[in-house]
């Protein structure tokens, strides 16, 4: 598989007058009526006085995320100059905010090769701030263009921050970390941007084990004979309508003296046509992105690899591509899930809960501290959160609170919901343990409450329905590309970085 290349940072305390770059990016805050003001460190009086007069004639206003870009002109080396605009953030107060206007700019510098950053910067979490804004805006998915990728502008090849004093061992440390997370964020959007052709099950359990190929992570693939013997009948059932078998991998991190056990779960649906019960035509090319869950489990994994967090992580990515054949399960069917629970498959399209029930069973029998799965589940939670929310469930209130704590940590729009237990009701089979559709109404909420049957209740769990934010089928915005997004992979690195601390 082609991996889109993530930029290079760096930390400089070089003036920014005196940076050898192709575009230098200076702060702008909102001034005095509608003149905005260079906030940029480093710049001498003189020099601010004539980038925010320049500033007010092009109309610059500061407000959070706006670009202004004009040729530099006498005592600047570098030919563009680029005002953004922070607004308020400009006092480093809202880090998302930051993120985002940080990730506009560099966006917009695309067909740039080299960019320093002249932003202000209070502290070392500020700088952080920065360093991921950039580094996830500089993006753009051209593996499958030929005549076509000529026509488009590269991404951001060289971030510099600019800072005020030399940076120290420590801060170089973090901003290299960060720029693992970065990598991690940018492999996982590039598996859920793959063609569902160049990406059926097997190839993506291949593309799991090179993903950590070389990192202290072993790998465990089952084939369709293997999950016939372990009696997953939920990823077998999906799996057969495709002439693609289906795959389970696991993924397991376990540093010497770790004692926090983390697990990740992941729904990897490499396409989904609906099955029998199919779905509408329109838009179904966007289904190759229903195994963004899957992709996340391994960016996380790769990324808590890579930062050699003192904590075990197992991703678990149970994968099937959901077709419409002579062999494809049927409405009505009954299959049975990895413990023995039956299921009265009433509908073929709600098969995403199918196979994470198979995997959050085998999961739970390691008996983690925390069983995490993550799904582009629901057209449901798209209804009740919007396109950039993830909906929370879970067995347990301090983990779900502890999860949806730790995406706004990562700057990941997530929000708890309950598991009402009169919703059980609904799922109720003529035939079988359990239906894997209940009440229309409550649909995102019905699927948390069909998952937590398989999952012990003495196991902490909670579910994460990524069905919006996994994939921006809008335009581009802050530091989030137009197609897949890579949500989840910071919130789980964060989860696995605070386990961590915790033992520690």
């Amino acid at each position: 598989m082609t991996k889109t290349p993530t930029a290079r940072i760096s930390l400089a305390d070089a003036k920014p007058a005196a940076a050898a770059v192709d575009a230098l990016v200076v702060a702008l805050a909102p001034g005095r009526g509608r003149k905005a003001e260079v906030v940029a460190p480093g710049l001498t009086a003189a020099v601010r006085t004539r980038l925010t007069e320049a500033f007010a004639v092009l109309g610059a206003t500061g407000k959070a995320g706006e670009v202004t870009r004009m040729p530099s002109g006498a005592g600047i080396k570098a030919p563009v100059v680029v005002g953004l605009g922070l607004g308020d953030a400009a006092k480093q107060s809202d880090a998302e905010s930051v993120r985002r206007s940080v990730g506009e700019a560099v966006r917009a510098l695309a067909g740039t090769r080299r960019v320093a950053l002249a932003l202000p910067l209070a502290d070392d979490d500020a700088l952080l701030t920065v360093s991921i804004g950039a580094l996830l805006s500089a993006y753009d998915y051209v593996a499958y263009r030929h005549a076509s990728k000529k026509d488009r502008k590269a991404p951001v090849h060289a971030i510099t921050v600019l800072m005020t004093s030399a940076p120290t061992a420590e801060q170089k440390q973090a901003v290299k970390q960060v720029a693992a997370v970065a990598a991690a964020v940018n492999l996982t959007r590039d598996l859920v941007n793959t063609p569902a052709n160049g990406l059926p099950p097997a190839a993506l359990a291949a593309a799991a084990a090179e993903a950590v190929d070389g990192l202290p992570v072993t790998v465990t693939v089952w084939d369709e004979l293997d999950l016939r013997r372990e009696g997953c009948g939920g990823i077998l059932a999906v799996g057969q309508g495709s002439a693609n078998p289906p795959r389970l991998t696991r993924l397991e991190y376990a540093p010497e003296g770790a004692t926090a056990h983390l697990a990740l779960v992941g729904k990897g649906i490499t396409f989904d046509t609906g099955g029998i019960s199919i779905k509408p035509a329109a838009n179904m090319d966007e289904m190759k992105s229903d195994m963004a869950g899957a992709a996340a489990v391994i960016g996380a994994v790769r990324a808590v690899a890579e930062l050699g967090l003192p904590v075990r992580v197992s991703g678990w990515v149970p994968s099937a591509e959901n077709m419409p054949s002579g062999t494809a399960q049927r409405p009505g069917d009954v299959i049975t899930i990895y413990g023995g629970t039956t299921v009265e498959v009433l509908n073929t399209d709600a098969e995403g809960r199918l196979i994470l029930a198979d995997a959050l069973g085998m999961a739970a029998a390691d008996k983690p501290d925390l069983l995490i799965d993550i799904a582009t589940l629901t057209g449901a939670a798209v209804v009740a959160l919007g396109a950039r929310t993830a909906g929370v469930m879970g067995n347990d209130d301090d983990a779900r609170a502890a999860v949806c704590e730790a995406a706004a940590a990562a700057g990941e729009s997530a929000w708890p919901m309950p598991l009402p237990d009169d919703l059980r009701a609904g799922l109720d089979s003529r035939t079988a343990d359990i239906a894997n559709l209940g009440d229309r109404k409550g649909g995102m909420l019905a699927a948390g409450v069909f998952l937590r049957e398989f999952v012990p209740a003495n196991q902490s769990w909670v579910h994460v329905d990524i069905a919006g934010p996994a994939f921006n089928t809008a335009k581009p915005y802050g530091y989030t590309p137009k197609g897949a997004t890579g949500s989840g992979v910071r919130t789980f690195v964060q989860i696995a970085a605070e386990m961590a601390q915790q033992v520690g």
